[in-house]
């Protein structure tokens, strides 16, 4: 039997258990490498792979004034091409739309003067030259041809079309200001002021469960000076949290929450601690999950589908604009105020990245997660729009379209494309397909959201025309989910829970000395 290189690979990224056994049918040799040495290497070297391809952009004139955010954006769109020795690269005489750089390799530069037969060498390009830059500018013919040396060369290209999809106007990138996220940031910070720092943990009783997990629980709490302010305890098991190694996934989703005054991201109003668990006091939105309701409905239709998406496109203007990234969009993760309109909860997989940043954590939940997440490519915001896509097909058809009984041979349907799945099977509308597959293209760059029109182009979409996006934002527009909540303590749209038996062990590292 032969094993397959991606299988193997993927296990190695995720930390699941094997789902198959492998026996030795002859005398084998198996080199074994453990899966958190692999992930570092990996991260290692995409990360020189990421600064390497700066380093060359940044010895381009033409690029050189632009600053290290555009920089990145060009590098991450940057293409592999390997051409064999006497390749012609370029023609003289030929018209072009290719920039190279060399990474590796040599190449001659000939040129053939006017009643000549024979080209004439020129010079020798090596690692870190590069040609064919006006070709991002205009329509370049080419002066000179271009011939791959001995053994081979290997070019980073880009195309004139990638380039103005993700730049534009050469000139107005280098007039744009790019301090949106420090400042941003250190307003952010400000916001950190606890509104109900008043209340301390005895102040607070249960009312009822609106939630349970591996994590612990979720209350729905009163403050008991005054009952009809309510609010949703989050409570987790401080060794739960140890065990799984977690403890650096809740800071950041204390930090990130505490920083976010957003109308479409459930509030996080201040933190408790005791030897057992850390809590969060949350924002109480009581209309129920988005998926509770899309299990009892089987699937929704475009207008709510439309309201549910652009709620989730706000939440991640905001949260983008301020270089966090969110990581793990499932309809678990919306709920449901009292009128209507989708709050983004659950900020366990968020992270601050800034504008030219990539991570290496493999997140998420199998069905959502993005192709450079399984090949460990390194990822940006470019990860939520591909789940963005994938919202959507769950939200019109009631499935993700990449799912199989075991997430390895999930991570297999996603690798295989977006373009695989058959949409006419359940009736996903052309202009809903059309805009699906542009949030999951299988390249982050080429995806709607990533380009120079950033998030906007997403709700410029033909899908969204004539949607109210103002009347949205002003919270005016009538929700098409319309629960009844009958008081601040209504705990009716959500399942019944048992109560907890469950007694954690006490955990005092202090690991969460901030809470």
């Amino acid at each position: 039997m032969v094993v397959k290189r991606r299988f193997w690979f993927m296990y190695c990224l995720a930390s699941k258990k094997l789902s198959v056994i492998f026996s030795a049918v002859t005398d084998v040799k198996v080199w074994i490498l453990d899966r958190k040495v692999f992930q570092q290497i990996m991260m290692r070297t995409g990360l020189q792979r990421l600064q390497d391809n700066l380093n060359f952009l940044k010895s381009v004139p033409l690029l050189q004034n632009l600053n290290n955010d555009v920089l990145a954006k060009i590098a991450d769109a940057l293409e592999v091409e390997f051409y064999p020795a006497g390749a012609y690269i370029i023609r003289q005489g030929a018209s072009g739309d290719i920039f190279f750089i060399i990474s590796s390799g040599s190449v001659k530069v000939t040129q053939r003067l006017p009643g000549q037969l024979e080209e004439d060498e020129i010079r020798i390009l090596q690692r870190g030259d590069y040609f064919g830059e006006q070709a991002l500018l205009k329509e370049d013919c080419r002066t000179a041809s271009v011939i791959a040396m001995h053994p081979g060369v290997e070019c980073l290209t880009l195309d004139r079309e990638s380039f103005k999809q993700l730049i534009g106007d050469i000139s107005e990138i280098r007039e744009k200001d790019y301090g949106d996220v420090e400042r941003l940031n250190k307003t952010s910070s400000s916001l950190e002021q606890q509104e109900y720092e008043y209340i301390k943990l005895n102040d607070l009783e249960v009312i009822a469960t609106l939630g349970i997990g591996g994590f612990g629980r979720v209350e729905l709490v009163q403050y008991v000076a005054k009952p009809s302010l309510t609010f949703a305890l989050k409570c987790l098991k401080k060794q739960h949290i140890v065990d799984t190694q977690q403890q650096e996934h809740v800071q950041s989703e204390r930090s990130i929450m505490m920083s976010c005054r957003s109308p479409f991201i459930c509030r996080l109003y201040r933190s408790f601690r005791d030897q057992k668990y850390v809590y969060m006091l949350l924002e109480a939105c009581l209309g129920g999950e988005v998926w509770t309701i899309l299990r009892d409905r089987g699937c929704f239709d475009d207008h709510t589908t439309r309201f549910i998406t652009a709620c989730v496109i706000e939440a991640f203007e905001y949260l983008h604009a301020r270089g966090i990234i969110y990581r793990d969009l499932k309809p678990e993760n919306l709920l449901l105020d009292s009128k209507g309109y989708v709050k983004l909860v659950d900020f366990g997989f968020s992270k601050r990245l800034g504008y030219s940043s990539k991570t290496w954590t493999f997140c998420g939940t199998p069905e959502y997660v993005a192709p450079e997440v399984i090949l460990n490519k390194g990822h940006d915001k470019a990860v939520d729009f591909w789940a963005l896509g994938i919202l959507m097909h769950e939200l019109l058809t009631g499935n993700p379209p990449f799912r199989a009984s075991d997430p390895m041979n999930t991570y297999n349907l996603i690798l295989k494309g977006i373009d695989m799945i058959d949409f006419a099977r359940h009736n996903v509308g052309r202009t809903a397909q059309g805009l699906i597959k542009k949030l999951c293209k299988d390249i982050p760059s080429e995806r709607l959201g990533c380009q120079r029109g950033g998030i906007v182009d997403i709700k410029k979409h033909k899908w969204f025309q004539g949607f109210d996006w103002d009347g949205l934002v002003a919270q005016t527009l009538p929700a098409p989910i319309q629960q009844n909540v009958r008081s601040p303590c209504d705990s009716s749209n959500f399942d019944d829970f048992p109560k907890d038996g469950d007694i954690p062990p006490d955990e005092s590292s202090n690991w969460d000395i901030n809470f």
